[in-house]
Formats: C-alpha cells, structure tokens, sequence
C-alpha cells in the first residue's frame, strides 16, 4: 500500500472572471502545499466559473481558458508548487468545446481529461455546450493510479467509473458543479459509495461552494474508501480545505491498456516511488445541517453571491408587516450586514396598524434603515386622472410600490429584492410590474409553507445563541394578506397553504397530471383551480427575476413550458 495526502479545495469561483480564478486556485494550492497534501483537486470548471452557458460558443473565451491553464501550471511551479500534482477544471478546445480537467505538475500540463458524460436536464445543457470525452485518463503519482472524472461521469451507471474497475485505479478524483436542492447531500454520499464499490476505487468528491445566478453550490465534499465506506467531509457552503490520508493500493507495471466501455485508456507517469510512510492526521468528519439549516444557507448564499459578484453594495425591499418580507429581509441582512439593507414602509389606505408597526419593529430588531412613504397621495393623483376599481385598484397600489422602489434603487443605487414566494408566483397571485419589479428574489423557490417553518426555526437559532429573534411572532402568526383591499386574505383567492403546497409540489416539481393527482388524494374540485391558475401565469413567471434554487424543479432554467400553449390536463 502507498499513502497519499489528498486536499479538497471547495472554493466560491466566478464566471467569467479568469484572472480572479486563477489566483484562487494558486492562493488554495499554497494552502494544499502548506498542509503537505501531495495532491489538490479543484471544482470543476474552478478556472472559467460554472455554468458558462453561451460564453462557450465563443471563441475567444475558449482560446482564454486553455491558455491560461498553461499559465497556472507555470505559475505554480514558479511560486515553488511545482512538485504539488493540481487538478483544476477548465474550458478546452480540443475537437469541439470539453468540459475539461486538466493535471498540473511541475510546470506544465501533464495530463487532460475530457468529461464523458454530458447531462441535458433539469439546469443542465451540457450537449448544446460540450463535445464528450472518450479517453480514460490515469496518472500514476507516487505509486498510485490516480482516475481523473468530472461530475456527471459520477452520476451515471457504467462509463468511467466501470474502465476505472477494469483498469485497477486506486483513486479517483471527481470535480464537480453540483448545484444545491433539498436533501440531495444524502443522494451524493449513497451515490459516490456506490461507484467507489463499482471502481473498486477510492472517490475524491470535490464541490465548489457559492451563488451563480440562480443556483447555489453548497460544497459537500467528500472522501469515500473503495468499500464505500465515508472517510471524509466537508463542510456545507464553507470555503475550506479538506485534507485526508489515504493509504492506497500501489500501482505494479504499465498497468492494462486498450478500449473498455468505449473508452480507450491512457496513462501518463509523474512518479513511480511512492512516498515515504509519514502519520497520517485524523480524517474531518463535518456535521451535518439540519433541514432548514441548509435551504436558510442556501437562500443567504445565493443572494449574498448575486449582490456582491454583480457590483452591488445594498439592497432595498418593501417591507410590509407579513411574513414573506420578513423572511427577505432577514435573509438579506444575514447575507449582506444590516447596514447593507433598506426597507421601506409603504402604507395605503387598506393597510392594517399593525402592518407598519410589525415593519418597524424588525426593522429596529436587525438595525436596518428604516423609512416610510405612504402611497394613497399617488393612488389618488392615478385615480383622479383614470378612475378604476376592482382587480386594476388594486393591481394599481401594487404598482406604485414597485415604481417607488425601482426609483429608489435608480436614485441610491440599491439592487432591489421581491418578495414572492413559490406558491404565489406558481399561482399567478402577484402583480406584474409591482411587487414582482426588482432584480433579485430570495425566496422565489420557496413554497409559503416553508417560508413560516423558516422563520421560526431562524426565531428559534436566533434564542439558542441568546440573541432577539428578527422576526416578530405577529408577522409569523397572523393570516396572510397582500392588503389591497378592505379585509382582504390570500384565503379569498387560493386554497389553504398546506393544501395547495402538496398539489404543487405534485404538479410542478414531479410534473404529475391530473389523473396521478388524483390518484395521489388531491380534492379534484382543487385541482381543476389549481392547475388553470399555474398554466396561465406562464407568462408572468417569464418576467420574473431570478432566485435561488433549492427544490427539485425550480422556475425559470429548471423549468421551461411554452407562454403560448393550448395543451389542458384532461386525464
């Protein structure tokens, strides 16, 4: 057997921002080097930012990304790295745009490995993106086969991880781009002990952590034996280093070649003798995050990358004294600090007491600054010019939030945040150019359900480490209403919460039609609502700003249905 020191580096990349990629790649190899790890690994696509999506097709990104993975491998040895083996993931050109994770040791390339699988659901459009890999890649490094494999190459049967078997790998390394849903860290841990089993291998599973657009990568690498057994991991959603000694099988002659599963192997040599025997450390074993620990992560994460890596210092939101703002602004100041968030009262004449004084109580609990600007002065100035009543007065207070902090965030520079959740934008139930106008929406993939156990567990963290709850009990407690008319509640509109929550889930995120509703126990009288409501809000949903993901199926890339569609469920 032959030991090897193995380093994670589970780090928060940009797209598009090579340069700054790069030099985090040579700021956390020093780390790896430092700690006397042998090998490094790298997210996948650590140097070009993942997902790229259309910045693949062109041309000069291409040229940039395999130039500049040249360049780090210099850099490295430069900076006196050069003996660290450092697997990095990059953009390459050879034979058609690759997802592509290239060996770097002693100056240069020494090997590149081109991902065999190329997802196409859900978020992922690897095959209008990709040309696939057909090459095995294995670098013997003191002593040990060493399998280089990036992320979906994990996630399916056969393939790599089987050529892995039949080659007599003793590791391999997956850098991986998976995006965060609930409950998915159970799904990669079963799925990388099964494939350690299929390799016969020992897996390196190694996550980037950070917001990009919509989705959020929440980490969770990982070290699994070739029992399967875990040896290793990580932290959720923390920038770190995990570091882990491995004692491995010891590599014995040139090792089989040829084609297997479609695949032909090839082998390069960085060193044969494997390293002295030295005491390994104790393994980190991070503990787990309970449930809503990891959405209100995810959720903080997501806005936090997608306001500060887009250029902005502050964020402002209508706060209005009900739960939804509630849960976004205490997200928003978790994210940000306090002195980064703006919250605005904006009263109308339909707006209770206690609305504004719920506002101003959190606001005063988080320190956030804090004004008022009541609306019905411009609501009468509207009606006196075009009198309205019914839906379009109340749609027209809506609006005239929505145009009152769009001019505040132009004024101020502020990015603004809605503060819809999933059950209202699935059923159609906000306003168009009013409370859905802003640039960013934190809880856009949260059911409403979900937004009240998150704020009471964020209540219930916030006693345990003896601190004021953010959240006032009133906001969490009282019913639910957007307050545009006299007495009014969302149950006017839409089925009980809990209710429509499960329908939902059942239509959008497992895309069940009306006869598995049924059949699943939903009321048909419900259904027959429901679904008219979700199909002909397809064209708001188009307009709505991006949040980030954390269910199954989120709207927006994860979700694609035509705005112009005649197709009704029937049966």
């Amino acid at each position: 057997m032959a030991m090897l020191r193995v380093a994670l580096a589970q780090i928060n990349v940009t797209v598009g921002d090579l340069d700054g990629n790069a030099d985090l790649v040579l700021e956390w190899s020093r780390r790896a080097a430092d700690a006397r790890a042998h090998l490094v690994a790298f997210p996948e696509m650590a140097l070009t930012g993942y997902p790229p999506e259309d910045l693949v097709l062109r041309q000069s990104f291409g040229s940039a990304s395999v130039a500049l993975v040249e360049r780090v491998a210099r850099r490295l040895a430069g900076e006196g790295l050069g003996e660290l083996a450092v697997v990095v993931g990059y953009l390459d050109v050879d034979g058609g745009p690759r997802n592509a994770a290239a060996l770097l040791h002693g100056g240069r390339v020494v090997a590149r490995y081109f991902k065999h699988h190329l997802p196409n659901y859900g978020v992922f459009d690897e095959d209008r993106y990709f040309t696939a890999g057909d090459r095995f890649v294995i670098v013997r490094l003191h002593g040990v086969d060493v399998a280089l494999t990036v992320c979906e190459d994990l996630w399916q049967d056969g393939g790599p991880f089987a050529v892995a078997a039949a080659a007599g790998v003793g590791l391999v390394v997956n850098i991986n781009g998976s995006p965060y849903e609930r409950d998915k860290d159970d799904t990669r841990l079963g799925l990388a002990a099964r494939r350690a089993v299929e390799a016969g291998a020992a897996v390196a599973y190694v996550n980037m952590v950070g917001g990009q657009d919509e989705l959020v990568y929440d980490g969770d690498s990982l070290v699994v034996g070739a029992d399967g057994t875990l040896i290793a991991r990580a932290p959720q959603y923390d920038e770190t280093l995990l570091v882990t000694d491995l004692e491995l099988p010891t590599a014995a002659g040139a090792g089989a070649g040829g084609t297997v599963g479609g695949m032909t192997i090839g082998r390069t040599v960085v060193s044969e003798l494997p390293v002295p025997a030295y005491p390994a450390q104790p393994p980190v074993m991070a503990e787990a995050l309970s449930a809503e620990a990891e959405v209100w992560a995810a959720l903080v994460t997501g806005t936090r990358d997608y306001v500060r890596k887009n250029g902005f210092r502050s964020v402002i939101l209508g706060l209005s004294g009900g739960i939804d703002s509630a849960v976004v602004a205490t997200i928003a100041t978790d994210a940000l600090g306090a002195d980064a968030v703006h919250v605005i009262g904006m009263p109308s004449r339909y707006s209770s007491d206690h609305s504004l004084t719920d506002a101003e109580d959190l606001a005063a609990r988080r320190g956030l600054h804090w004004r008022v600007v009541p609306i019905a002065p411009m609501v009468d100035a509207y009606t006196c010019v075009l009198p309205l009543e019914g839906l379009a007065a109340e749609n027209l207070q809506s609006r005239i939030r929505g145009t009152l902090l769009m001019a505040l965030s132009n004024a101020e520079g502020h990015l603004v945040l809605t503060t819809g959740n999933k059950s209202e934008l699935a059923t159609g139930y906000s306003t168009l150019y009013g409370d859905s106008a802003g640039g960013f929406a934190p809880i856009k993939d949260v059911p409403k359900t979900l937004v009240w156990q998150l704020a009471r567990w964020r209540n219930a963290l916030a006693e345990k480490d003896g601190e004021t709850p953010p959240i006032p009990q009133n906001s969490i407690d009282k019913p639910p209403s957007a307050e545009l008319a006299p007495g009014q509640l969302d149950s006017d509109s839409l089925p009980p919460y809990e209710i429509l929550d499960a329908l939902l889930a059942d239509y959008i995120d497992r895309d069940l039609g009306r006869s598995a509703l049924l059949a699943r126990g939903h009321d048909p009288e419900v259904i027959e609502k429901v679904i008219r409501l979700v199909d002909l809000a397809e064209y708001k949903r188009r307009q709505y700003p991006p949040g980030p993901k954390i269910s199954l199926k989120a709207f927006g890339r994860d979700r694609r249905l035509p705005i112009t569609n005649r197709w009704r469920e029937t049966v």
